[in-house]
């Protein structure tokens, strides 16, 4: 429950942006400068801000930000790590997962590179509270409508 003073002091949001920004690469051009432009939000101090928080990620490695826009052309943002399905096809080193799931299997991947993955992602916001089981899990289950078969050991 929120306190009043946290209640009076609350901005009022003007919108909320969810972008797919290569690591490292966010300049002001598309698809970061029309989605923040309209709002009137500071690009550059985005794309410095965004950059220096993504300079332990590859370059060109897909992350999720999800921009909170408020009246007062203020901002803040999270940035989320890759996507399970990133995570698999680059591990499975594949371009794209099965045209046909559950008919034709794309690759196979070790428990073991699920359980990497799964360690990477628990660091993400909505993963904290979930076990590595469950991700594990949440993970598999991609895996499989990808066309990816989970295999105990690599022959």
């Amino acid at each position: 429950m929120s306190t009043l003073k946290e209640i009076l002091t609350r901005r009022p949001v003007a919108a909320t942006i969810r972008l797919t920004v290569p690591a490292g690469g966010a300049r002001p051009a598309p698809p970061v400068g029309p989605a923040l432009g309209q709002y009137r939000l500071n690009l550059m101090a985005f794309c410095k801000d965004f950059n220096a928080r993504t300079q332990k990620y590859k370059p060109d490695t897909p992350m999720a930000v999800t921009i909170t826009a408020f009246k007062d052309s203020t901002f803040e943002f999270i940035v989320k790590s890759p996507s399970v399905t990133w995570y698999l096809k680059k591990a499975a080193g594949i371009e794209s997962g099965s045209s046909r799931p559950g008919h034709v299997m794309a690759t196979t991947l070790s428990v073991r590179h699920i359980y990497e993955i799964a360690k990477i992602k628990q660091s993400d916001p909505y993963c904290q509270y979930m076990s590595l089981e469950s991700i594990c899990k949440s993970i598999i289950g991609t895996a499989n409508t990808m066309g990816i078969k989970v295999v105990n050991e690599l022959d």
